[in-house]
């Protein structure tokens, strides 16, 4: 079994910074995919950031040149670095952990969840 525990949440203003950190209790993937989702009110979940095994990392466009996603080099901690934040970031944040077949980029389907943590930005 795998859990996911997100920390670094909270209340910011305009302009500020957050870093959320992600850990798992195990990876037990060889090859893997790690990603941010966050859930607005009223709006679905969806995913802002992804990394791989390799490092290689993929953003939404809603988020690019401003949040940052990396991970230790054993895929057990994520991070999210959150920089400029303006008030259409405030949502619940969520990390996520699936299996990658080598050769394929990561996809939309995640097996393991964290709880999720709320960022307000004002």
């Amino acid at each position: 079994h795998v859990q996911l525990v997100e920390s670094g949440g909270g209340s910011v203003q305009a302009g500020g910074s957050l870093r959320l950190s992600c850990a798992a209790s195990r990876n037990p993937y060889r090859t893997y995919c790690m990603a941010w989702f966050r859930q607005g009110p009223g709006e679905e979940r969806g995913k802002i950031a992804n990394i791989d095994d390799l490092g290689r990392t993929t953003y939404a466009d809603s988020v690019k040149g401003r949040f940052t996603i990396s991970k230790d080099n054993a895929g057990n901690t994520l991070y999210l670095q959150m920089n400029s934040l303006n008030p259409e970031d405030t949502a619940t944040y969520y990390c996520a952990l699936q299996s990658r077949q080598r050769g394929w980029s990561c996809g939309a389907y995640y097996t393991y969840w964290g709880q999720g943590t709320q960022v307000t930005v004002s």
